[in-house]
């Protein structure tokens, strides 16, 4: 199958599926669309591991600064309830998912590299973090309960207030990555490695990963069925529209 903005790609019984929109995969209202039917479709195809995957020298840079601060506040709102409706599935998925974070993976793209159970990075120039407070965009609020499940407190504090970037070594050393690879083996590698996890006894691995993420699982469900994100009331703000221009601008 294969979308404009999304592929899945299978490979005997691992499942790539892949962000395909250049330069940055940046997300939007359309390819959070595509990628939960992407999603949806992979996991309909009974996958052993599934492999997670951007395009280019990116991962994801993130939300679309271009087109999401000028959305109306109903179309903030349907991608603030997608954002948290894929988390779900992405951080609840109950086969190995594997994250092959080739290239830059910023604010959005970040968050969605953390949803992933192991993470092979690229050695190299690549750069990681969450700038949300420099372009005044508060996190939606199924990112922020995986931010805080994935990286200890300490992390959380430094990468989400400081909002500056970081390259891969400082990546590694925080937890947001597991191992590094030349970024021409990055795929390959995470392959081999959802393939190791495929042979782990896939009933036992579903029940211990949900032992291991149960609670911010249940958080998420809970948010997602109440429809509860606080930032349904005002997220994009117009001073994230100023920031978001000036960032463009840099």
């Amino acid at each position: 199958m294969s979308c404009d903005l999304v592929s899945i790609e299978p490979r005997g019984a691992v499942t790539v599926i892949r962000l395909n929109r250049p330069p940055a995969n940046t997300i939007d209202l359309e390819l959070t669309g595509e990628f939960e039917i992407a999603f949806d479709a992979a996991m309909a195809g009974q996958p052993e591991a599934l492999v997670l995957a951007g395009t280019g020298p990116f991962f994801s840079g993130g939300l679309n600064l271009k087109s999401v601060p000028s959305y109306s506040a109903g179309q903030q709102n349907d991608l603030l309830r997608a954002i948290n409706r894929l988390t779900g599935k992405l951080y609840a998925c109950p086969v190995p998912l594997v994250g092959s974070v080739n290239g830059h993976a910023v604010a959005g793209g970040f968050i969605v590299a953390l949803n992933t159970d192991y993470r092979v990075g690229p050695i190299g120039d690549f750069q990681f973090g969450l700038t949300e407070a420099r372009v005044g965009i508060p996190f939606p609020a199924a990112t922020m309960i995986v931010l805080k499940a994935e990286l200890a407190p300490q992390h959380v504090r430094f990468i989400a207030l400081q909002a500056r970037r970081f390259g891969s070594e400082e990546a590694l050393a925080r937890g947001v990555l597991d191992e590094l690879q030349p970024p021409d083996a990055v795929i390959e590698r995470a392959v081999e490695v959802a393939r190791d996890m495929a042979s782990i006894p896939a009933d036992a691995y579903r029940r211990i990963k949900h032992q291991v993420r149960g609670d911010a699982i249940a958080r998420i469900e809970q948010l997602n069925a109440a429809d509860a994100d606080p930032m349904l009331e005002d997220w994009v703000s117009a001073e994230a529209r100023d920031a978001s221009a000036t960032i463009l601008r840099s």
